[in-house]
């Protein structure tokens, strides 16, 4: 149920206790236990995203990455409704269906980058449209990358054009709170609620190490250290946790109806489970750092972003049930980024925790599927046995985990959302191309028939090299 904080009077309360989230309305979980405040749900900015009403589409004769573990050669795979609906060989088509040829082709799920800031970072990159980081305070977890996003960004169908279907856009990491993410789908949209992932779980942006003392350490504010990053976080979680104690407290006793903060409520949400922390983070120690303030608030760390020495606590991030986004061979750039291993994302899989690639990139995410064919090269020079039915999840699954989306996509499974890739040989070679991107069953894009090779409105009357427009 989608709540509209536009609804006054009784405020969250009244509109907590009209969806049943609440024990101030009398409800209660089996066995008595108390429902909990869902700070995440009250989005005056809910998706308005509908699935487009397509034709069945029946894919052929593939070999097909199923993201699950599996490689299934000379495979059918049935989209109708939206969904994937049937795996196997030798299916029927139904009335007009589509029909795919896939001999030679492989298929996987459409590739999800779960570390993105395309609208937040348009192009064309210039001063005026520059809306990623709000660096006037260490912490603005107030802010919504959503307000940032243009939805004419050129960069959105590149990233089509690479297999990408889901996008998290994320604020920048100029701050130990940077803002709320959101998940988008790849798909051209007026407004950003017509792009939202329906149902996605919003995500918290918070960073650790060089960028926020850098920031603020050359403003002569704190912090101006890692230590003073720490202290930050904490001073930051108390404020929070009393912020949350004190709105369950006027549901359940009433009183006077607390004012509402929009930072501490995303912050709250973060404690109440519902919205996921998403951490830039490249040193090791660090990341064993932030889990224990994690576990000292009790809150989940979904994913390290960057997590360039993640390689070093990868078992830590196994036990801790964390996340590690990472690049192929970014490294060096900066004094935390260069104690680094091109078999990284590797060490990371191999210790049995979550891990993926990410693009942190207009360029890179339109070739993902390129870094992770480095990745896993590079794991088996390290002496692994990664096969593609495993590498792809890197780009499927994992990130889907991380976003909390896996129920509805990142695999080839009866009954999610019909994301699919089509190309036109293995894709962890630099010979092979996307030829056609379905999102819920729609054909998006489409290499042979530049009617599905969408531009954005902002590139319309352009003129391309020849003069030709685009």
């Amino acid at each position: 149920m989608q709540l509209h904080s536009r609804v006054f009077g009784r405020g969250i309360a009244a509109l907590l206790c009209a969806s049943l989230l609440m024990s101030a309305c009398g409800e209660k979980k089996a066995g008595g236990e108390q429902r909990s405040l869902d700070f995440s749900r009250l989005d005056a900015f809910p998706s308005t995203y509908s699935v487009t009403q397509s034709q069945p589409v029946l894919i052929q004769d593939a070999t097909l990455l199923t993201g699950t573990g599996e490689q299934l050669e000379n495979t059918d795979l049935l989209l109708e409704g939206g969904k994937i609906v049937r795996i196997g060989q030798d299916l029927k088509a139904p009335e007009g269906a589509l029909v795919v040829d896939g001999t030679g082709k492989w298929v996987t799920p459409g590739i999800i980058d779960v570390h993105s800031h395309l609208g937040d970072y348009p192009a064309p990159s210039i001063e005026s449209s520059q809306d990623g980081n709000e660096m006037t305070s260490p912490n603005t977890a107030q802010v919504w990358a959503e307000h940032s996003v243009w939805t004419q960004d050129p960069q959105f169908p590149l990233a089509l054009a690479g297999g990408v279907t889901t996008l998290q856009i994320l604020p920048g990491s100029a701050n130990l709170f940077g803002g709320r993410s959101v998940t988008l789908k790849n798909v051209p949209g007026r407004s950003v609620q017509d792009m939202k992932f329906p149902g996605a779980p919003y995500g918290l942006k918070m960073a650790c190490g060089e960028n926020p003392k850098r920031v603020y350490g050359g403003k002569g504010t704190s912090p101006s250290t890692r230590m003073g990053n720490v202290a930050g976080y904490r001073s930051a979680w108390i404020d929070a946790s009393n912020y949350k104690k004190k709105w369950e407290d006027y549901v359940e006793k009433g009183g006077d109806e607390p004012e509402r903060d929009l930072g501490l409520e995303t912050l709250a949400g973060v404690l109440n489970g519902d919205i996921l922390v998403h951490n830039h983070c490249y040193r090791g120690e660090e990341m064993a750092v932030m889990m224990d303030v994690a576990d000292e608030f009790g809150f989940q760390i979904s994913t390290f972003h960057h997590a360039v020495e993640a390689y070093k606590v990868a078992d830590l991030l196994a036990e801790n049930n964390v996340c590690a986004a990472m690049w192929a061979d970014w490294w060096g750039f900066k004094h935390e980024a260069f104690d680094m291993t091109e078999a990284n994302i590797a060490i990371v899989d191999q210790a049995k925790a979550c891990a993926m690639i990410h693009s942190d990139s207009g360029v890179s995410v339109q070739h993902l599927n390129e870094e992770v064919a480095k990745a896993m090269t590079a794991g088996q020079r390290a002496g692994f046995d990664i096969q593609p039915k495993d590498a792809v999840t890197w780009m499927t699954l994992n990130p889907a985990k991380a976003l909390g989306i896996e129920a509805q996509t990142g695999s080839l499974e009866k009954g999610k959302m019909a994301d699919v890739v089509v190309w036109s040989g293995n894709p962890f070679s630099v010979y092979t191309h996307v030829d056609q991107v379905f999102i819920d069953g729609a054909l998006m894009y489409d290499r042979f028939d530049k009617k599905r090779q969408p531009r954005s409105d902002f590139e319309l009357g352009i003129l391309d090299a020849e003069g030709e427009r685009l």
